[in-house]
């Protein structure tokens, strides 16, 4: 069978002043798979997911997207430029949990403005494709407000819609819906459902365990930046192998 991996991590390590947050990951994400991580705050979460985008540089190991080195140009071994690791990320797009909107633009300008600028797309497609996006995440009668006026749900769905517009081979989502009210956390999940129905390929660090277990094809466990479970979700949920994630999940009785 043909290989499929979309992202490969291979003995990824990372520090912030000497500390080391992530120590020797390793983990093969394939297409159209849903992967969710878990973790307790200061796992090291976050700092994987944004490594895979080069958000975060790694000291050691290395990421493939689609077989290529993210931030290293293979024929030089040397750094990638701007412009080549800007190129890179078109293919994983990061939605953040505090949304990253310009107050500036409208919902529709928003989501237009990378296939503007980064693509140097034609307006009237951008604002096609904008548009077609915007009402996948169910906003279509918001395209002329600002968002200072949106909800947080809202402004999320408009996130997950620019991110939508780049055509990824990858979405990461950091804790999408942290930032949300309670009432708003169920018509995120709603979209990232549906996306995950529709076959995009989705890492997720996240809280939600019930969304985790209903959507994910692998479940992800971190701990003081290891890597100490990965399984499917049936098997993480109610059997998994690490005394600590079943501390996690309260599996055991006390």
């Amino acid at each position: 069978m043909p290989d499929t991996t979309v992202i490969r991590i291979k003995n990824l390590s990372k520090q912030f002043n000497g500390v080391e947050v992530l120590r020797d990951i390793n983990l093969d994400i394939k297409k159209g798979e849903v992967v969710s991580i878990l973790g307790s705050s200061g796992s090291g979460k976050s700092t994987l997911l944004r490594c895979m985008n080069y958000l975060e540089q790694p000291e050691r190991g290395k990421i493939f997207v689609d077989n290529m080195r993210m931030g290293v140009n293979e024929s030089t071994n040397k750094p990638m430029t701007h412009n080549q690791l800007a190129k890179m990320r078109e293919k994983i797009c990061m939605v953040f949990q505090n949304f990253n909107l310009w107050p500036h633009l409208t919902v529709l300008q928003n989501v237009m403005e990378a296939l503007l600028h980064v693509k140097k797309m034609p307006k009237k497609q951008a604002k096609e494709i904008a548009a077609e996006q915007l009402e996948k995440v169910g906003m279509e009668d918001f395209l002329e407000q600002y968002p200072i006026t949106l909800s947080g749900g809202q402004k999320q769905r408009v996130a997950i819609a620019r991110s939508l517009a780049m055509s990824p081979d990858v979405l990461l989502f950091d804790e999408p819906t942290s930032a949300l009210d309670p009432e708003r956390v169920e018509e995120v999940l709603m979209v990232m459902k549906k996306l995950s129905q529709e076959g995009y390929t989705m890492v997720v660090v996240t809280h939600e365990m019930e969304f985790a277990r209903m959507v994910s094809d692998q479940v992800v466990f971190l701990e003081k930046g290891k890597l100490i479970e990965k399984s499917a979700p049936e098997k993480f949920f109610t059997n998994p192998d690490a005394i600590r994630v079943r501390q996690f999940l309260k599996l055991d009785p006390q």
